[in-house]
């Protein structure tokens, strides 16, 4: 199948990413206020972007307990992801496995040169291979869209605004005037709370056209819609403890970890079953 362009799809991606950019104008202004000297600020939030951008990757995988894996140790593996990048027209990425029962998978990297795809060895057990590849595909379409940059970047002034309502006051000082530190951790929470939606809106789109990226890379998508239902139903199987232990990879995993209200409120992913009903759509395309 072509890698076609989704424009509409782009056109959302694209308005969620400017009034992303609109917010983070004014928090910088802020926060200027805040320090009294924009050089600081801007040296200040650089060097977090900096770290987050260009160890992002190590920081997913030790977040996960995940090991790289050499072609010895895990050949069908790097075979499948060899051949897949080949499709994909990339690199092929670092292979890395993580021993957990939660059947997942991500890709993180800042660029495609530097990627790493993971996946879990609850994953390896639960699917055939159509369907791993479908998922592998899946991530290696991220990897070519570039997701995990663009995530990154859009993510990281959010961060900055999370620190500042909930430490701010610490540094705020006694016995002096005490306004701007009140405006700038109002200003914070406004903008995390605000950058918070506007992410998770951006992350759902996103996965969107990793699913039709790995529709193209593979041309199976059934394959990959029968690994949503599976991994969809296999994690209500979860136990609670190994949900926590994660929770804070959500926004990397093919299928989110995300039990209640307020976890499907605040979903980095779409729902599966709209997943699949677009990949459903994207195969009846495909014999057409």
């Amino acid at each position: 199948m072509e890698w076609k362009t989704d424009w509409g799809l782009r056109a959302r991606m694209g308005f969620t990413m400017f009034l992303l950019f609109a917010l983070y104008l004014v928090f910088v202004a802020v926060l200027t206020l805040y320090f009294g000297n924009i050089l600081f600020a801007a040296v200040l939030l650089g060097g977090f972007s900096i770290v987050q951008y260009f160890f992002s990757d190590k920081l997913a995988l030790r977040s996960m307990g995940a090991q790289t894996v050499s072609e010895a140790e895990r050949p069908d593996l790097h075979a499948r992801i060899g051949r897949l990048s080949q499709q994909a027209d990339l690199p092929k990425p670092t292979v890395a496995v993580a021993d957990s029962n939660t059947p997942n998978a991500f890709a993180a990297g800042r660029s495609p040169s530097n990627a790493v795809v993971c996946v879990t060895t609850g994953l390896l057990r639960t699917l055939d291979d159509d369907e791993l590849e479908g998922v592998l595909a899946h991530e290696l379409a991220h990897v070519k869209n570039r997701d995990v940059a663009v995530m990154t970047i859009a993510s990281f002034l959010s961060t900055i605004a999370f620190f500042i309502v909930r430490w701010g006051w610490l540094f705020g000082g006694r016995g002096r005037n005490q306004t701007p530190l009140i405006v700038a951790i109002l200003v914070s929470l406004l903008v995390w709370v605000i950058s918070f939606l506007l992410i998770r809106a951006l992350s759902r789109y996103r996965e969107y056209a990793a699913d039709r990226g790995a529709a193209s890379i593979t041309g199976n998508p059934s394959a990959l819609a029968t690994a949503l239902m599976k991994i969809s139903g296999r994690m209500e199987n979860v136990p609670d403890e190994d949900l926590r232990e994660q929770a804070e990879m959500n926004a990397f995993f093919i299928i989110p970890i995300s039990r209640g209200f307020i976890g499907k409120l605040a979903s980095t992913h779409p729902p599966t079953d709209s997943r699949i009903e677009k990949l459903r759509e994207i195969e009846r395309e495909m014999e057409r």
